[in-house]
């Protein structure tokens, strides 16, 4: 499982011009699902962007988690976080999680994010969606549960 996780200061997601999430100060995070994800990525792409310390205190040093902080969630599928672009000019997406399984565990994912009791909101699986960013900072992080195992 894959993240792309973004600081904003307010971020939102539409889907047909209907916004379907909108959130505050906090984090937009794209979840990539490959194939095989199991529990255990979940567990740690869950566990580590709510703790992951990338607000700043009162002296402006990165310090604080979401959690602390009390930011908003706003949490988007994206397959295309596993696109192989190694061969020719058109990405392949062969190691991505097909939909009915990627959307399980994307729903298990925001089970786990809506344990926390953050505030969370999220995009239209399978959809195509736009979405709108205020990236502060500009902050922006990527992880891959794969390199838990490292």
């Amino acid at each position: 499982m894959r993240a792309l996780i973004q600081r904003v200061s307010k971020a939102h997601v539409a889907v047909n011009q209907d916004t379907v999430g909108n959130i505050d100060n906090g984090l937009c995070i794209f979840i990539g699902i490959m194939e095989n994800d199991q529990p255990k990525d979940i567990e740690y792409i869950v566990d580590k962007i709510v703790n992951l310390r990338i607000f700043p205190n009162a002296e402006g040093k990165f310090d604080q988690s979401v959690i602390e902080t009390k930011g908003e969630l706003l949490i988007i599928s994206q397959f295309t976080l596993y696109a192989n672009t190694k061969k020719g000019r058109r990405p392949s997406f062969t190691r991505s999680a097909k939909p009915q399984e990627a959307k399980f565990i994307f729903n298990e994912t925001i089970n786990q994010f809506e344990a926390t009791g953050l505030k969370i909101q999220t995009g239209l699986f399978q959809s195509h969606m736009n979405v709108s960013i205020v990236n502060d900072g500009p902050v922006t992080i990527f992880i891959d549960s794969r390199d838990h195992s490292i």
